[in-house]
């Protein structure tokens, strides 16, 4: 049996948002000891990360280092329509990650000890955005 849920992240602005405890709820519902549990976002202006959960200082620097590889207002951008963030959040998008797969062991999601999961937003504004979760064996 496999378990496929919708969840809803509501960011407010660029950054990471950290969804591993839902993830794990998710699991103990799915009532898994292995499996994997796979993730999508079904957005092409943010993406996914698994990084060190303990320090937020480097979550800052890994958002500050993305934002001088990608910088907005670069006049070789076409794609300006909604903003001067829209083209480097796909760019960003692109070279981050859309979808993870964590395995399940011992009914739990085998992350490492610093390691949580998270949603980077790349937009300015506020979103409402959706990741698609399915957990199998």
């Amino acid at each position: 049996m496999s378990l496929s849920e919708t969840l809803n992240i509501k960011t407010q602005g660029q950054g990471l948002h950290e969804f591993t405890q839902q993830l794990e709820q998710l699991v103990r519902k799915a009532d898994k000891r292995i499996g994997i549990c796979h993730v999508f976002v079904r957005h092409t202006s943010c993406s996914l990360l698994i990084q060190e959960n303990a320090d937020p200082s480097a979550q800052r620097d890994l958002e500050h280092w993305l934002n001088r590889l990608v910088p907005e207002n670069d006049p070789l951008y076409t794609h300006i329509y909604e903003g001067a963030d829209d083209m480097p959040a796909h760019i960003k998008a692109a070279l981050t990650a859309t979808t993870l797969s964590i395995p399940i062991v011992d009914g739990k999601l085998a992350l490492g000890t610093w390691q949580g999961t998270y949603l980077w937003e790349h937009r300015h504004g506020s979103h409402n955005r959706q990741l698609i979760i399915h957990i199998s064996k």
